[in-house]
């Protein structure tokens, strides 16, 4: 009975998600800002925005856990992996929602270039869902996004994910993947202050809006902030950075699901590939 409960609010939680079923944005410095992340530029847009992989100068590997305090078999993981190459940026990510009762897995493998003011990527993910009594079923679908500069401290970014419309086929239905709209504006008035916002517009759902902000120390200490409309939820981050490697964790306050904390590492190696 206790999995039978357990699978029943993993099913109302994936009906908040802003993603392909679950949420996969990932990255403990986009969930400090409210994943507010359509503008950043980390190692993180093979799950946030893919357009913004193109301006990655080193390769980097990250990975990030998120556990949510009323919900233990509703975790999150993510491990996402950058090189840059002489015609641009290569990026793969692993992703897995869920227990041994309900899960999502995606692998998705992208692509990005910057173009003068403006970085563009697309990527593909293999989609796989997994219900205890159901089976296991899957599908490709595709994202597309980019990020201009549009000058030293502002910035656009935007994406659609499910370009393609990607069904799961089942014994009982096929199911359309959602398709979402984002787009948003970043501003960074100087040196230690950023500013981010976004829309996110899922076809069959109501307009959420996201937003928040980081301040640094010296570049090595970060503080974060954020909040979303619709579902209502509140975040907080903290973040620290030595040379090439910088530890982040978040907090996120949600009244259907309670607290979250997500935790993530990330690593730059010291060359710089030819573009």
């Amino acid at each position: 009975m206790p999995r039978l409960i357990g699978l029943f609010l993993i099913l109302a939680l994936i009906k908040t998600g802003t993603a392909q079923s679950n949420s996969t944005l990932m990255g403990a410095r986009a969930a400090g800002m409210g994943f507010a992340s359509s503008g950043l530029t980390d190692e993180w847009g093979i799950f946030n925005n893919v357009g913004s992989i193109g301006s990655q100068e080193k390769i980097s590997t990250a990975v990030a856990f998120e556990v949510r305090a009323q919900l233990k078999n509703a975790n999150r993981m993510a491990l996402a992996f950058n090189a840059p190459l002489r015609w641009g940026v290569s990026s793969i990510g692993v992703f897995r929602f869920g227990d041994d009762l309900y899960n999502e897995q995606i692998i998705s493998a992208g692509f990005g270039n910057k173009f003068g003011i403006a970085s563009l990527g697309i990527k593909a993910n293999y989609v796989q869902y997994h219900a205890e009594g159901f089976g296991t079923h899957s599908t490709v679908s595709f994202d597309f996004g980019g990020v201009t500069q549009l000058t030293d401290q502002l910035s656009i970014g935007a994406y659609i994910t499910n370009l393609n419309q990607a069904k799961i086929n089942s014994d009982y239905n096929a199911e359309r993947l959602p398709t979402h709209l984002t787009a948003g504006l970043t501003f960074k008035p100087n040196e230690n202050f950023l500013i981010t916002s976004e829309l996110d517009k899922d076809l069959d759902y109501d307009l959420i809006w996201r937003t928040g902000f980081e301040y640094s120390f010296k570049e090595k200490f970060f503080v974060r902030s954020g909040v979303n409309i619709k579902p209502q939820s509140g975040f907080f981050g903290l973040g620290a950075k030595r040379k090439n490697l910088q530890a982040d964790y978040a907090i996120q306050f949600n009244s259907l699901t309670g607290a979250s904390h997500q935790v993530s590492a990330s690593y730059w190696f010291n060359k710089k590939q030819p573009k």
